[in-house]
């Protein structure tokens, strides 16, 4: 029921078009394979694998990965840190609206931005709190601005936010975050975020 409802809502948009579904966590990453998607909505809670374990195979197994969004109960489930942290781009509430689920598709193929920031920041800083923090090599890699651009990544804000925040225009904002990404070896914005919190580069308050 919920499977065909998310495609009764997708499919109704021009620019969407759902190629697959799956019942298992196990048919979700051979449909994936086989189908290519630029986006997947992945339950975190699945039978044979879990979402998280679905997520890891898939984008260690595709040269070209989608962005995955997880699809959960509670937004401060562990399930959701967890997937987040091995590399979904963002994740969604079951209970969101129509034009919230068919927004944050579009928001995630678009990649500039992380999606409910102020939720993922919550997540980030609540587990950060909760292991003693350890700088990674990757802190003292970083260039003073590409430090700066992090930081800004970090409270949410999308490229062309941060090209009007430092002076400079978006596309050598995209540099410096492709910059950053790789300096991290994060596959996105929202795994950098998370890294940024963990290491405690980038701390609340």
């Amino acid at each position: 029921m919920v499977r065909t409802a998310l495609r009764v809502i997708l499919d109704a948009e021009p620019d969407l078009q759902v190629v697959g579904e799956a019942a298992t966590g196990a048919e979700a990453v051979s449909v994936v394979r086989a189908e290519e998607p630029d986006v997947v909505l992945m339950d975190v809670r699945m039978p044979e694998i879990d979402g998280i374990r679905a997520t890891e195979q898939i984008l260690a197994g595709m040269a070209r990965a989608p962005r995955i969004v997880v699809v959960t109960t509670f937004e401060n489930d562990s399930y959701v840190y967890d997937a987040l942290r091995v590399g979904a781009a963002g994740f969604l509430l079951k209970r969101a609206a129509a034009e919230e689920l068919v927004s944050a598709v579009r928001l995630v193929a678009r990649s500039d931005s992380l999606l409910y920031p102020a939720a993922v920041r919550g997540l980030a800083a609540e587990h950060a709190r909760r292991r003693p923090p350890a700088a990674p090599p990757w802190v003292a890699r970083l260039t003073e601005r590409e430090a700066g651009v992090l930081r800004l990544v970090a409270t949410g804000l999308t490229n062309a936010e941060i090209a009007e925040r430092i002076g400079v225009g978006p596309a050598t904002v995209k540099t410096h975050v492709a910059g950053v990404l790789a300096k991290l070896g994060a596959r996105d914005r929202t795994q950098a975020v998370i890294l940024a919190y963990e290491s405690g580069f980038v701390r609340t308050g």
